[in-house]
């Protein structure tokens, strides 16, 4: 098995390049102001070239059209001088570039708290299996080597747990739903009965 660079150098070779002239395309369309094409595409395969693992990109097309708009947006947010048609075009990307409010950073933080709570609740090894699959990105593969399971197993775990999580989520979500006026269709608010 290939190690380290020569693996992600062949994966490039295989899973990225062959979609470069759809990504220059795209590109040129989506992202005329933001500079040299080729720049951005340089500079995309640059960062690609420097990843150390690659098991868990799944859409290598959709991470290398992922990464280069990342790059494209970079380019020009640092321009000193950006003409009104860029301004356009970001804002139709329905962009948000600025920081978030201390009141959003509060709730996500909560939101992450509780959802942590929640993991931390279920039986251990499903517990672990969705910290490695869906907090360390582990493929399902590579979970099931380390904990002597098939891959069926980490599956079915996997999908109890987020299952587990969604049901007390709902459940914990239905007293504010229930407080809540239900609205008619024209527009007048009524009671829960």
């Amino acid at each position: 098995m290939l190690e380290g660079r020569a693996r992600v150098t062949i994966w490039l070779g295989r899973h990225i390049l062959p979609h470069e002239a759809d990504l220059r395309v795209w590109l040129k369309q989506s992202f005329a102001n933001a500079g040299d094409v080729d720049d951005i595409i340089q500079e995309t395969y640059c960062r690609l070239a420097a990843l150390t693992q690659i098991d868990h990109i799944e859409h290598p097309r959709s991470y290398f059209f992922q990464a280069a708009r990342s790059v494209a947006l970079e380019q020009l947010r640092r321009a000193r001088v950006v003409r009104i048609e860029t301004v356009s075009e970001m804002e139709s990307l329905n962009l948000i570039l600025d920081d978030p409010s201390a009141e959003r950073v509060v709730s996500g933080r909560r939101e992450l708290e509780r959802v942590r709570g929640l993991i931390a609740a279920l039986p251990d090894r499903c517990r672990r299996i969705i910290e490695m699959r869906k907090i360390e990105g582990l493929p399902q593969r590579e979970i099931a080597r380390r904990l002597g399971v098939t891959e069926n197993i980490v599956e079915n775990e996997s999908v109890r747990g987020l299952r587990a999580i969604l049901a007390a989520i709902t459940e914990q979500d239905a007293p504010a739903r229930a407080k809540r006026p239900r609205v008619s269709s024209d527009g007048r608010s009524r009671k829960r009965r």
